[in-house]
């Protein structure tokens, strides 16, 4: 083992040298501007999109249930969810308090109205060049539409390799980790059995295909996402008198007004701003490219329908359970007790979450946290698989089905050896993969995005007309061609 180790390490050595400041002048000087510089964008050429079509978009995603033998529009806005809705939304919005302060959770919300518009160009385009495949559920998804609309195939095959290793290898590992550690930390269960009983209980799922991961994430999600929801508001009502107090401290530590931040006000800004962005975008996705291969999977009437779904996915993501995670963490006397006595220390996302749900309910606060974590992070395995195996038939067109049977003993496998794994060299690695990913997938909805925006006009002019369920017909775009024929068949023009 000593032997193998001095083997490995000058390679792993090696190999940080070289990723880290990639993976950080990404993150830091690229994708958090263009996100955010593509969101505003976004907003403008739709018009505030979210803002005006929030009532709309809440009732088509709660109507969007049948499909046929397909994926109906609510089991693709629950697959996305279930990628969307994990550990982040515990972990990562404690992480981004932690570094930089409460003023971080008012960004966070900003980031997220910014990403509605982002979700739905990419998740409308997603709908537009999708194809239907053999089992009968369409595939599409940032590697499809390149091909198809830009041409590109290296492109969006690059695409799909860097989504397959963030999402398919990586974060699997990492989710399966984190269970692991809950589940240890709560019950005394060793690490490796839950690995090994999340790897048969995904192997249940993920050998069921596509509909079988919709139908699971369908029953799992809204019962996970209620629940936390109930007992952050359940938390929220017994502090009632704390909250006008709260919401100040937030608002005001975000412009560099709290009352910590002495003469330091530039960089508490700063910080606030640039954790609040990259764990808001961490947490809902939103322009990484990475819901759209659900958003496409929907049997929808109209593009622009399912996209309006995927952007209201954002707003349940970052602006109610990640506002939950917050309340929890500020309302308890945890984060002030840990700012007093150990300010500048590194802290675990989860410990700090899981700290703040025991002081607010006791023993039962710390089993909640674990099995939430159980759920949230379950699912968002399924959710890896749907997306990565969509990207893994893109790749080997004409052995798809025996590169997909080879993946899933290697998700599980990911499964197994992520629960007992140090894994800090793969989260790394994760972080830049998805960091090209979403970089790739931004530069080709920002050329893309004006035909997203023809087809949310088309919607709107025909919910204007009267016409409750507006049905797509491709001649509305400058080359209906590049639209597969047998998903979006062209209308007949009518006479007069």
């Amino acid at each position: 083992m000593e032997t193998l180790e001095l083997l490995i390490a000058p390679l792993r050595d090696g190999l940080y040298t070289i990723m880290m400041p990639v993976s950080n002048f990404i993150w830091s000087y690229i994708l958090v501007y263009l996100l955010l510089g593509a969101g505003l964008l976004f907003t403008i050429m739709t018009k505030g999109m979210q803002f005006r079509l929030f009532r709309h978009m809440a009732y088509v995603t709660f109507t969007a249930r049948g499909a046929g033998d397909g994926i109906s529009g609510f089991q693709a806005f629950a697959t996305s969810m279930a990628a969307r809705v994990g550990t982040g939304n515990l972990a990562g919005v404690a992480l981004a308090l932690w570094i930089g302060g409460p003023g971080a959770i008012f960004w966070m919300w900003v980031t997220a109205l910014l990403g509605f518009a982002t979700a739905f160009i990419e998740s409308t385009l997603a709908q537009v060049y999708k194809h239907r495949n053999e089992d009968g559920v369409f595939r599409g998804g940032p590697a499809y539409y390149i091909e198809r609309c830009l041409g590109w195939r290296w492109l969006g095959a690059l695409f799909a390799v860097f989504l397959i290793i963030a999402y398919g290898l990586a974060f699997n590992a990492a989710q399966s980790n984190t269970i692991a550690q809950g589940m240890n930390g709560a019950f005394g269960i060793p690490n490796w059995l839950t690995g090994v009983v999340i790897a048969i209980l995904a192997g249940f799922v993920i050998y069921g295909g596509l509909k079988s991961v919709a139908r699971t994430a369908e029953k799992i999600v809204p019962a996970m996402a209620i629940a936390y929801l109930l007992v952050a508001l359940w938390i929220l009502v017994t502090n009632l008198s704390a909250v006008p107090d709260m919401l100040s401290l937030i608002v005001m530590s975000a412009f560099g007004l709290g009352p910590a931040v002495g003469g330091a006000a530039g960089y508490a800004i700063k910080a606030a701003m640039e954790n609040g962005v990259k764990r808001g975008l961490f947490s809902n996705e939103a322009g990484m490219g990475s819901t759209p291969n659900a958003a496409a999977q929907a049997t929808v009437k109209h593009p622009a329908a399912q996209g309006l779904v995927q952007s209201f996915g954002v707003f349940v993501d970052t602006i109610v359970i990640c506002s939950c995670t917050a309340v929890v963490i500020l309302l308890s006397g945890v984060y002030e007790r840990l700012m007093s006595e150990s300010p500048g220390d590194s802290i675990e996302g989860i410990q700090l979450t899981q700290d703040a749900m025991v002081d607010h309910l006791g023993g039962f606060g710390e089993i909640f946290i674990a099995l939430a974590i159980l759920f949230f992070a379950f699912t968002s395995i399924l959710a890896n698989f749907s997306f990565s195996s969509v990207n893994i038939e893109f790749l080997f067109r004409r052995h798809a089905a025996k590169a997909v049977s080879v993946f899933k003993v290697i998700i599980i496998a990911m499964v197994l050896l992520g629960s007992v794994a140090e894994l800090s060299v793969v989260w790394d690695f994760a972080d830049l993969a998805m960091g090209l990913m979403a970089t790739t997938n931004l530069f080709a909805i920002l050329i893309m995005g004006p035909i997203a925006v023809a087809v949310l006009k088309d919607y709107e002019r025909q919910r204007r007309d009267g016409i409750k369920e507006p049905i797509f017909d491709p001649v509305i775009l400058k080359r209906p061609e590049l639209v597969d024929a047998d998903v979006w068949p062209v209308k007949e023009v009518k006479e007069g």
